[in-house]
């Protein structure tokens, strides 16, 4: 007996961009067999075998249930208003990388049952795609060009090729496209120019560019020895700065020290007076020893004379001493009031 039959069989895989739309046939024919009620559904198969199968949107008593699965709510719906005219074809609009999965139509009127999986692949476009370089570009070292995409779906491809110049990637370059790494052996200022780099998947192209600039070595040598006398210089200075900064700390602590200290272990200095009244005491502790007859030999002195300044003179300077004279410290540059020298008079008696 003839029963229902799924006739969209040619394409069980697709394969579609981010962001795309996508329709997945399944259209079928009745037979008058079937004669019970027109149920068509669509199933999400997750690849995780534990998970259930989800339903996603559902045909059913001529009315169209598309409140099952959250995750596609507004972006699909069956392409014909109609699913019972014989296509129950599914659409699904602003395609994402989640979609991914396979799908499955099943057809119910009884007594007929029939059903059909799809394959589905969501894929990402390369984007985001940052070119590089690593190595240094000196002439004579090897330099590495990078390529990555921040984002887009395996299997990625990359390929690079020079802009300017002869376009040509020099002879020595080894290129990997699964990574994107191009190598560029033994480099020379024929090398320098600009490189692209494209990056693409089975449904779009992202790419980018770099400027490398190959240049004569850098004189290290002399970049080093600049440093160390740079440094040393820098120290010297310093140096200098903070022994002059301790010098002048040293003298304005010495001077406070100096302003401020009171030495209680030294007696304060004798007055002026006190020392003339200690010469007169000994001079009149000596005169009072003396005798009339000791005295013969001293003249008279003048109350009023001044005491000559010969006193102060050096022993090998002074002249001789007259017997009548008897000298007489200079007391007034001592600060001391002159004093009077007994004499014996021509009597005989003491003056």
């Amino acid at each position: 007996t003839r029963s229902l039959t799924i006739t969209s069989v040619d394409q069980s895989m697709f394969e579609k961009a981010q962001g795309e739309k996508v329709t997945l046939p399944c259209t079928f024919e009745l037979s008058e067999e079937d004669e019970g009620p027109l149920d068509i559904e669509w199933v999400l198969i997750p690849a995780d075998n534990q998970k259930r199968e989800q339903i996603i949107i559902m045909y059913a008593v001529d009315r169209i249930y598309n409140h099952y699965y959250a995750a596609m709510t507004g972006r699909m719906q069956f392409t014909n208003l109609d699913p019972k005219s014989g296509d129950g074809s599914l659409d699904i609009l602003n395609l994402k990388a989640a979609d991914t999965g396979t799908y499955q139509c099943k057809v119910k009127k009884a007594p007929g049952v029939q059903s059909k999986k799809i394959q589905l692949t969501v894929l990402v476009k390369p984007a985001r795609t940052k070119c590089s370089i690593e190595g240094s570009q000196e002439i004579g070292k090897d330099v590495t060009l990078k390529c990555v995409s921040q984002e887009g779906s395996p299997l990625l491809s990359y390929d690079w090729r020079r802009v300017s110049g002869t376009q040509a990637l020099p002879a020595t370059s080894v290129l990997n496209k699964n990574t994107g790494e191009l190598l560029l052996k033994n480099a020379s200022q024929e090398y320098s120019g600009t490189y692209n780099c494209v990056a693409s998947n089975r449904v779009g192209t992202d790419e980018c560019s770099v400027e490398l600039n190959v240049t004569p070595p850098v004189n290290t040598a002399g970049i080093i020895a600049g440093a160390i006398i740079g440094t040393l210089l820098g120290l010297s200075v310093l140096c200098v700065l903070i022994f002059c900064c301790c010098k002048k700390h040293r003298e304005k602590k010495y001077e406070k020290e100096v302003h401020h200290d009171i030495r209680e272990d030294v007696p304060p200095p004798k007055s002026r007076s006190s020392t003339a009244r200690s010469y007169i005491g000994s001079n009149r502790s000596s005169l009072g020893s003396m005798s009339p007859s000791n005295m013969e030999g001293y003249t008279k002195t003048p109350y009023s004379q001044v005491p000559s300044e010969d006193f102060e003179r050096a022993p090998a300077q002074n002249p001789a001493f007259a017997p009548s004279k008897v000298a007489a410290p200079n007391l007034s540059r001592m600060g001391a009031v002159p004093v009077m020298i007994p004499a014996q008079s021509k009597d005989g008696s003491i003056v």
